[in-house]
């Protein structure tokens, strides 16, 4: 015969495997969800600018004749892996006027989910080589 006390038991441990979190992408901080996530958000607000691949423009170092920079490779060609998570947040949060870029601020637009989502998606497309130069730069400081 099974207590009620039986029963909460059993039930809360067949509850415990319902909150266990989705395992990170291989060697990544982040989740195959989070990539997903990243781009709808990426397509839907950073596409038209980076491209839909992340890639940017191709003479992203060149001025433009306002005297801003182009929208940067965020593909892992050019130099995204040189900042850490919280400084590539806190670009998308801010914009890129601060770097002498045009990129608008999306800290009132986007959530901190999506925020990072997008940045999961991009960082999705860097090979294994640049991401671990990210890291031993101490990208997830």
């Amino acid at each position: 015969m099974i207590t009620r006390i039986g029963v909460v038991l059993i039930l809360s441990l067949g509850l415990v495997g319902c909150f266990e979190t989705e395992p990170k992408v291989e060697g990544r901080w982040y989740t195959q969800s989070q990539v997903d996530l990243g781009e709808t958000v990426f397509l839907n607000n950073c596409a038209t600018c980076h491209g839909a691949g992340a890639q940017g423009t191709r003479e992203w170092k060149k001025l433009l004749p306002n005297g801003k920079y182009p929208p940067p490779p965020l593909n892992g060609s050019a130099h995204a892996w040189h900042h850490p998570l919280k400084g590539l947040k806190a670009t998308v949060q801010e914009g890129g006027a601060k770097f002498g870029g045009t990129m608008p601020g999306f800290g009132s637009s986007l959530s901190d989910d999506e925020q990072e989502a997008a940045i999961a998606f991009f960082q999705s497309k860097w090979s294994s080589e640049i991401y671990q130069m990210w890291l031993d730069r101490g990208g997830l400081r």
